[in-house]
Formats: C-alpha cells, sequence, structure tokens
C-alpha cells in the first residue's frame, strides 16, 4: 500500500473515529455501533471506500486492543473486587454460560436440528464481546458494583465458554462416532497455557513497572507488556485474552507501590478501538443476514432469551438486589471475534455441519455486534437511574 494512501486512510479513519465519540456524547448511542455502523457504510458491504489494503491491518489491531481491553479487565479482579464480588461473579458467569448452553442447543434440536449441531451452536452463543462490554460500560460513565460485576463476568466467562465448545465437541464426536477428544485437551491446554503465561508475564510485571517514573508504569513500559503478552500468546497458541486478562489482574493485586497500574494502557486503548472496530465494521458482509434463514433467527431468539434468563437466574442465586437481576444477560448480549472462532474450529472438525456453523455464527455475529452495545449501554442506564432513584433515561 502507497504511503500516501496509508497516511491518507489513517487519517480519515481517525477522524471518523472522532466524529462518532462527539455523536455518541450528543445522542447517546453507543460509540462501537456508531463505528461499526460507519465501517459498513465505507466498506464492502456499502460504498467500498477503503482501500482493500487496509484490511491486512484488521488482525493486528483486533489482537492489539483485546490485549489493552484483557488486561483492563483484569485490573477489575482487585482483591476488594473480589471480596465484595467474587461469588457474584462466579455464580452469574457459570449460570449464564450453562443457560444459553441449554436453551439454545434444546431449542434448536427441538425445531428439527441435529443433536450434534445444536450442542455445537449451543456452545457457540456462549461467547461475548470483551470489546464492545468494557467499552459501554466506560462511555456510559457509571461506577460502582453493577460495571464492576460485568467487567468481572467478562474476564472469567471465555474459559467457561472455551471448556463449554471443547466438551460439547467432544460428545458431538461421540454420538456421530467421530471423537474428537483432542478438541478437549487443546482447550485445557489453551486455557492452562494463557494463565501460566500470564503469571510469567504479570509476577515480574508487578514487581518491575512503576519504578522509573514512582507509582505509575510509563507508556513504553505499559505497551512493552500488551505487545509482549500477546506475541507470546500467539507464538504458543494460547489464549491472548485470558494471558492479558491474568497478568492485568496480578500486577493491579501485587504492584502495591503502583498508584494507576494501568492509566497509560487507558491512554493508548482508545486509538487502537478506533481502528479495530471501523475495519471490523468494512469486513461485516451484510449478505450474511440474508443467508440466515429460519435457523439463525431462531438461534438470535434463543440467545438472547437464554442470556436474559440465565443472567436473572445467576443474579438469583448470587443473591443480587431485584433492581440489578433482570439487566446482567442484557447487558452481556454483545458477541464477536471468540464466537468466529469457535465456528472455524468446529467448521474444521465437523465439515459435514461447516456451511451452516460458519454461515449461521458470521450472520447471527453481525446482529449482535450491532445490537449488543446498545443493550449493554440501555442495561447500564437503567440501573444506574432505578439505584439513583431517577427515572432511566429513554433509549439506549
Amino acid at each position: 500500500m502507497r504511503l500516501d494512501l496509508t497516511l491518507l486512510t489513517l487519517g480519515v479513519l481517525f477522524l471518523v473515529g472522532l466524529a462518532a465519540d462527539e455523536i455518541g456524547r450528543r445522542t447517546r448511542l453507543p460509540r462501537v455501533t456508531l463505528l461499526l455502523l460507519a465501517g459498513v457504510v465505507a466498506g464492502r458491504s456499502g460504498l467500498d471506500l477503503v482501500p482493500s489494503e487496509a484490511e491486512e491491518w484488521y488482525e493486528f489491531l483486533s489482537v492489539s486492543a483485546l490485549t489493552m481491553v484483557a488486561f483492563l479487565l483484569g485490573s477489575a479482579l482487585t482483591r476488594r473486587n473480589l471480596a465484595a464480588h467474587g461469588t457474584e461473579i462466579v455464580v452469574i458467569s457459570i449460570s449464564i454460560v450453562l443457560v444459553t448452553l441449554l436453551v439454545v442447543a434444546g431449542g434448536l434440536a427441538l425445531i428439527g436440528v441435529p443433536l450434534g449441531l445444536a450442542l455445537l451452536l449451543g456452545a457457540i452463543a456462549t461467547a461475548t464481546a470483551p470489546a464492545a462490554t468494557e467499552d459501554a460500560i466506560r462511555q456510559s460513565g457509571m461506577t460502582g458494583a453493577f460495571p464492576d460485576k460485568l467487567r468481572g463476568i467478562v474476564a472469567v466467562d471465555d474459559a467457561w465458554g472455551l471448556l463449554a465448545f471443547s466438551l460439547m465437541a467432544v460428545a458431538a464426536g461421540e454420538l456421530y462416532g467421530n471423537g474428537h477428544e483432542g478438541v478437549l485437551l487443546d482447550a485445557l491446554r489453551e486455557i492452562g497455557g494463557a494463565l501460566l503465561l500470564g503469571a510469567f508475564i504479570g509476577v515480574p510485571g508487578a514487581m518491575l513497572t512503576g519504578r522509573i517514573k514512582p507509582g505509575e508504569p510509563l507508556q513504553t513500559e505499559a505497551l512493552g507488556l500488551v505487545f509482549l503478552t500477546a506475541g507470546l500468546a500467539i507464538w504458543l497458541e494460547v489464549s491472548y485474552l485470558l494471558a492479558g486478562m491474568t497478568a492485568g489482574m496480578l500486577i493491579v493485586n501485587f504492584a502495591r507501590h503502583h498508584r494507576q497500574a494501568f492509566h497509560e494502557i487507558e491512554n493508548a486503548r482508545w486509538p487502537f478501538m478506533v481502528l479495530f472496530f471501523l475495519l471490523a465494521g468494512v469486513s461485516l458482509e451484510l449478505g450474511h443476514l440474508a443467508t440466515m434463514g429460519g435457523l439463525g433467527l431462531a438461534y438470535l431468539a434463543l440467545r438472547i432469551a437464554a442470556r436474559i434468563v440465565g443472567g436473572w437466574i445467576g443474579a438469583w442465586l448470587g443473591g443480587e438486589s431485584a433492581v440489578e437481576r433482570p439487566w446482567f444477560g442484557i447487558a452481556l448480549l454483545p458477541q464477536a471475534g471468540v464466537a468466529i472462532g469457535m465456528a472455524l474450529v468446529a467448521a474444521e472438525s465437523f465439515p459435514d455441519w461447516g456451511d451452516t456453523i460458519i454461515t449461521l455464527t458470521i450472520g447471527t455475529t453481525v446482529v449482535f455486534e450491532l445490537l449488543g452495545p446498545p443493550a449493554t449501554l440501555f442495561a447500564l442506564r437503567r440501573v444506574a437511574g432505578k439505584e439513583s432513584g431517577q427515572p432511566p433515561a429513554n433509549g439506549p
């Protein structure tokens, strides 16, 4: 790609991000959805204005942005937060994953989908989108117990989702005489390896960062940790999300000399997020929506219902207030790259169902990427309005 075209593309994308940020402030619409829509309009499903070479940046930007988000989500798992909300975080996250799996898989099986395929799709439905959820929380400006618990749930539910997916892949293989125990072993290795890598980065990071400028890591230190974690995770073929979350959790809990452990990551995060979401929108193909059919609509309805019911049950079991119980599942509707990753693995392991899995997952991900962030923002504002005794804001 020519240098002048590269610089012009970056300049326009950043200005679009600035416009989305400002429109979000004035209209209370989620920045994530605005950026995705801008990308759709400018991308292959719209006016096709973005050079095809720019889409090659997407993998680097997505890994970088999501690893930064993982560090920030890990930083929410402080001793204080875990002591106050740890039980609720675990109970709600497990409840949402289990109910989503059971409702989606069971509902699809009841309408005639082969049981093995229904189990795989139910497991894929458990995945969430940490970046979209985190940005909606930040845009809302809401602080306190509810957003802290959401961050904790998003930080741990990918691990539950990977386990659920691997178990369902084994079950589907056994049902159809095509054993896939290797999927379970791969998932356990990916989760365990990510936790070990996070510890390998987080423990020395807690001791060494924030020494040059007392109390606060420099931006070069922060970015160094992010890129080192992401690069090693990809090289070792483990989850960079879980590795980043683990490193962030260790640093925030053990770096006693830090005052603001992740202030510089917060400063550096937004430019990466702007490009990440814009290029995600560019790469979205709305044509997939037309190919979903009745199966796709059923999947959408079942996943939405399952998240709401699972969130409510988990909140009830965790002893949450009646104000918060209805909103956990709605706040956790966004779904993105993790689901597509699961779909690719499933399609490779079960080629007879490959086209159905990929088409349905990509098509429904388009819907959840666009509608999920407004749902998260709406849930946050409803809880904030009820807890403050003020009428909730109209609309998302």
